[in-house]
């Protein structure tokens, strides 16, 4: 039981992905037809803990080009990284592989023994609003605060984990080919914050956009662990 906009909301526990969806599944169409073809509501099954292959259902997948069988985004990976925590996360800022802004909410249900087996995420794609604005803005200018995305949506977690590289080189502010080891441990540091090493043959991945080898890259992220202890 937790307080959700003041209000006490108490979720059910489900059996199995199968028994989340028996309940769920009518919600997401629901929550779909409501708010209309923009908007995708998804159903991931983190019970095998396969998250290459996560969504178990989906409506309007058009909006992020996913499909039944498809893989997690960023922020599951960071939760089975912590998954005692309270995870549910309401209205942050997304983004699509193509570059469209998302307005996105999640919810993680459990099982019995409090195991995360399944999330709900609805994912809300503001280009037909944006497309509005920018008529509005024409004649009434407004400034729009910058933000960082907390969520991205990709058709695959090949596609996925190269973004979350490519951030995490970003952050660092150094070019791979000008990188020390502190550089790229400090880009390790950030892939290990967002769990990227959760994805199958992430490290492998992460060594050759880094220049180093694989064995290298295993030796930097123990020392990044052991740091954090």
């Amino acid at each position: 039981m937790e307080e959700q906009f003041g209000l006490t909301v108490n979720k059910g526990r489900f059996a199995s992905i199968e028994d989340a969806y028996a309940v769920l599944g009518p919600v997401m169409y629901a929550i779909a037809g409501a708010v209309g073809d923009h908007c995708e509501v998804v159903l991931h099954d983190l019970s095998q803990r396969d998250m290459n292959h996560s969504i178990y259902a989906i409506v309007n997948g058009h909006v992020t080009g996913r499909e039944i069988g498809g893989p997690s985004t960023n922020l599951g990976l960071e939760v089975m990284k912590n998954e005692a925590a309270e995870h549910d996360e309401f209205g942050y800022p997304g983004r699509t592989a193509d570059g469209r802004e998302l307005h996105c909410s999640s919810v993680y249900y459990r099982d019995a023994g409090g195991r995360i087996i399944a999330s709900l995420c609805i994912n809300i794609d503001l280009t037909p609003l944006q497309t509005i604005q920018n008529v509005l803005s024409a004649v009434l200018p407004t400034s729009v605060a910058p933000h960082r995305e907390r969520e991205f949506h990709a058709r695959d977690i090949a596609t996925l984990l190269d973004t979350m590289i490519a951030d995490a080189i970003a952050a660092v502010g150094r070019p791979v080919a000008l990188m020390d080891k502190a550089d790229r441990m400090a880009a390790l540091r950030v892939l290990d914050e967002l769990g990227a090493f959760h994805v199958k043959r992430g490290v492998e991945t992460v060594a050759k956009r880094l220049g180093i080898s694989k064995v290298t890259a295993y030796a930097y992220l123990d020392q990044v662990r052991s740091e954090r202890e």
